[in-house]
């Protein structure tokens, strides 16, 4: 099945290797590689991590030097969709974050974890990143896309980990949301309620 929307273009980082975020973790380089080489579902674009709210489709993976740069579309087709595409190109947002599982980590020297290996479910648009410098670098204006091809993902390509999206469901977990660190966003949600708080009107 073929469609055909608006769509804008959205590139940045979803994490940046050897910084430590406000939870104190840090993600070691190839953190990512296992689970996007053998993932049979796509990597879900969303906003603030809400599993109701996609908002487009992720459509490169790549772990670079610096950490995981993501390029996707936003889906302009609905009304949140939109809202957050203005928010965007109005600089009201630029944050990114991701959701997942840590698979391998270890503790570190001053506390915190050091992830090694993590599932990667889903990379959301943010107001506020639990890693600072997980950033959007670039976001288009709308524009007409091509047919969207439903299939499923391709394989890693040779400049680094790599997928293509359709819309597929988790195995087994169709309605479910994604297995995520519930601390790291009890904590994103903490850091965000204090930030608030100091804000006056």
């Amino acid at each position: 099945m073929n469609n055909t929307s608006l769509i804008a273009d959205i590139e940045g980082y979803a994490s940046v290797f050897h910084t430590r975020d406000l939870n104190g973790d840090i993600v070691a380089p190839g953190a990512f590689k296992v689970s996007l080489a053998r993932r049979a579902a796509p990597v879900r674009m969303l906003y603030q991590h809400a599993a109701d709210t996609p908002i487009g489709r992720w459509t490169s993976f790549v772990e670079d030097r610096r950490g995981l740069f993501v390029r996707g579309e936003i889906i302009l087709s609905s009304p949140k969709a939109r809202e957050v595409h203005a928010l965007l190109r109005g600089g009201a947002l630029d944050g990114l974050s991701i959701g997942y599982q840590p698979t391998k980590a270890r503790k570190g020297p001053v506390g915190g974890r050091r992830i090694t290996e993590a599932d990667l479910w889903e990379v959301s648009v943010v107001t506020f990143p639990m890693a600072q410098s997980a950033r959007i670098t670039h976001v288009g204006p709308a524009r007409e896309g091509a047919q969207l091809e439903y299939g499923p993902p391709s394989q890693p390509g040779r400049e680094g980990a790599h997928t293509e999206n359709g819309p597929h469901l988790w195995p087994g977990r169709a309605s479910a949301s994604p297995p995520t660190d519930a601390r790291h966003f009890a904590d994103a949600l903490h850091s965000a309620a204090k930030i608030a708080s100091t804000m006056t009107i």
